[in-house]
């Protein structure tokens, strides 16, 4: 049997969690001195709250080996084997820590880690393939190959409605913040190699930016694997997202829309009223 476990920066629901029997690796923030597990013990808008507050951005870590040894343990019986998501290890280490945590448990052989290249739902989109390949009775190897082919096509991009965040964490230059907060400018930052990179900048309302984001994107939306498209956000006006899932629905592609919202992690570096649309190239 094979396992599917993920770092909690895959963004998926606690409904699609348990439609996919997915058990979840919490990541780490640092509000301070004080330090939460990211999706059990604080919401985003705890978050935005304190960051505005003191006017800094949270520090975030990976899992601790410990931890990771702790639910490995848990899930792996009589040979049972795990497959493990990181968001990139680009991004953060915890990848490293659950490869750390299989050599330590002498148990290589039946956790196998992927290094998502991607974050957000953009993992998520792998996870939730590996379930279902799982499911179909596919051998570990045969997964992790065909993952290997679909990280290169998976779309990740999303449209901040602020670049204070990015700022505040170091995460685009000074002279770009000043711009976007001049400017008004929303920038789209796409996920490639397993890196951020601004593209497209947007000027104007974000009711207005982010469907034109959307649309920018149709050409390889009409192409894209057709099972599922993720409208994932940072806590956006529900107006504005309805109105990205009508567009998608109109496109007649996808057999499922799903919508979430972003952990803490991920929005303590990208801010409130982020949106992304991602998806599988075809």
């Amino acid at each position: 049997m094979i396992r599917i476990i993920a770092d909690s920066t895959c963004d998926l629901s606690e409904e699609l969690l348990k439609r996919y029997d997915v058990a979840i690796l919490p990541l780490h923030i640092h509000l301070g001195d004080r330090e939460y597990a990211d999706g059990v013990d604080l919401t985003p808008e705890e978050l935005f709250r304190w960051s505005d507050e003191n006017q800094t951005t949270p520090k975030t870590s990976a899992p601790s080996p410990e931890e990771a040894m702790e639910l490995f343990s848990a899930k792996t019986q009589e040979g049972e084997e795990l497959i493990c998501f990181s968001i990139s290890d680009f991004m953060s280490a915890s990848g490293n820590v659950m490869r750390i945590a299989a050599k330590e448990l002498g148990k290589e052989d039946l956790i196998h880690v992927v290094d998502s290249a991607s974050l957000s739902t953009g993992a998520g989109l792998l996870v939730i393939a590996a379930a279902e390949m799982a499911r179909e009775g596919k051998t570990a190897q045969e997964i992790i190959r065909e993952l290997e082919q679909m990280k290169p096509r998976v779309r990740a991009s999303f449209v901040v409605d602020t670049l204070t965040y990015l700022h505040r964490g170091g995460r685009c230059s000074s002279v770009a913040a000043m711009a976007g907060s001049m400017l008004k400018l929303h920038p789209r930052i796409s996920v490639k190699d397993g890196k951020m990179e601004a593209q497209k900048k947007y000027r104007g309302k974000m009711s207005t930016v982010i469907l034109s984001y959307a649309k920018d994107m149709e050409p390889e939306l009409l192409k894209a694997e057709k099972d599922r498209v993720f409208i994932t956000h940072s806590g956006c006006d529900e107006e504005i997202v309805q109105s990205v899932k009508a567009y998608l629905e109109s496109l007649g592609v996808f057999r499922e829309i799903l919508i979430t919202r972003a952990g803490s992690v991920v929005s303590s570096h990208c801010g409130p009223g982020t949106l992304g649309v991602l998806f599988i190239a075809g």
